[in-house]
């Protein structure tokens, strides 16, 4: 049986336009604070938030993700950083030796980061609030991490738009069930069919919301999309942050 909790899941929608009405420093601690009650592989909690209300850091953000606009109108922007600076500072009160080079730190990371970010946007829709996520903050990483002072060993992974909606954008319709969710096993046998269906059904939404100006469905937009390597220098970027990625 449905319940708020997964109405509220469900009824998921990208917000890129907001009101004027502030967020209060109640309301915006309540919020982000729900980023640290999201589950954490051993407890490492290998996060860090920076919360952006300046108007010029904004901005200075939105240049460096692509000059999206919702950057800069948005309330509060939020920084989601993968962080193991802080677990480093913990050895070194004990005399370890951070061991942070693999690939699975990295993942660690950044699903801890992703975790606790999933949970502060549910927290702000619960408020009637809506946001956005940016991954966009990842084109140029150096140079966030130079506007926002971020130490060694900490990656940003994802930027957040939050304010109060001044849109109402229809639900982006999503893969066919029997495409995600499989039962005991991954059935490979469903999938060209799943794909077929989401090809006429994700065409159909496009050419709605575009006055027939975009037919492609998502099948053709993925296959333009990952058929090319996505911004190759952020593995550049963290070895340099030092975490070599052995």
């Amino acid at each position: 049986m449905p319940t708020e909790v997964t109405q509220l899941i469900q009824s998921h929608r990208s917000i890129r336009k907001y009101t004027d009405q502030p967020i209060t420093e109640e309301l915006l601690h309540e919020i982000v604070s729900c980023a640290q009650w999201a589950p954490s592989s051993h407890n490492v909690q290998a996060y860090s938030v920076i919360v952006v209300r300046s108007q010029e850091t904004k901005e200075k953000l939105s240049a460096l993700c692509g000059n999206q606009k919702w950057v800069v109108e948005c309330p509060v922007f939020l920084v989601f950083c993968a962080d193991y600076y802080k677990l480093q500072k913990a050895c070194e009160m004990h005399g370890q030796i951070l061991a942070a080079d693999e690939v699975e730190s990295l993942l660690v990371g950044a699903v801890d980061t992703a975790l606790a970010a999933e949970n502060v946007l549910l927290a702000a829709r619960s408020h009637g609030l809506g946001g956005v996520m940016i991954g966009g903050i990842r084109n140029n990483p150096r140079d966030v991490a130079n506007v926002l002072g971020l130490p060694a060993l900490t990656i940003p992974i994802m930027g957040m738009c939050l304010g109060y909606p001044a849109q109402d954008v229809h639900q982006k319709p999503r893969l066919p069930e029997r495409a995600v969710i499989h039962e005991e096993r991954y059935q490979t046998e469903l999938i060209p069919e799943a794909l077929e269906e989401y090809e006429r059904i994700s065409s159909e939404y496009y050419s709605e919301r575009s006055n027939g100006k975009r037919t492609e469905g998502w099948t053709k937009q993925m296959a333009d999309y990952v058929n090319k390597p996505r911004r190759a220098h952020v593995t550049q970027f963290i070895k340099e942050q030092g975490i070599r990625l052995t």
